[in-house]
């Protein structure tokens, strides 16, 4: 008992400590128009520093990181086989294959895999 006391009061002194070492560092300076222009080698800037941004390069983006995530999800399951119940494991992996066709076939059909429109 007296351990898991420990670990507590620990774990909470060291968050705490943490938050004031965040909030000292994060202090807001004052903005003045020199510090939020963009800097070239000291001369004007030629362009805007706020370039558009392609949205459909956001999705393409968030869609590689939704199906890598998927994919470090699905190795591990080959190794739980072995300790699982078959049937059950046969239910999981079928379930999560099919939201994964799923949700392809829906950004398939609204065209979000689509990179000229």
């Amino acid at each position: 008992m007296m351990t898991i006391m420990l670990s507590v009061m620990m774990s909470t002194i060291i968050s705490i400590m943490l938050m004031m070492t965040c909030m000292m560092i994060s202090q807001t300076t004052t903005m003045d128009r020199e510090k939020m222009s963009p800097f070239e080698c000291g001369f004007d800037p030629k362009s805007s520093a706020r370039m558009p941004f392609s949205i459909q390069f956001f999705l393409i983006a968030v869609l590689f990181l939704i199906f890598d995530i998927e994919i470090a999800i699905i190795l591990p399951m080959m190794t739980t086989m072995k300790t699982s119940y078959l049937t059950k494991w046969s239910i999981t992996v079928t379930t999560f294959m099919l939201i994964l066709m799923l949700g392809l076939y829906y950004e398939w059909k609204n065209n979000m895999l689509e990179w000229l429109k």
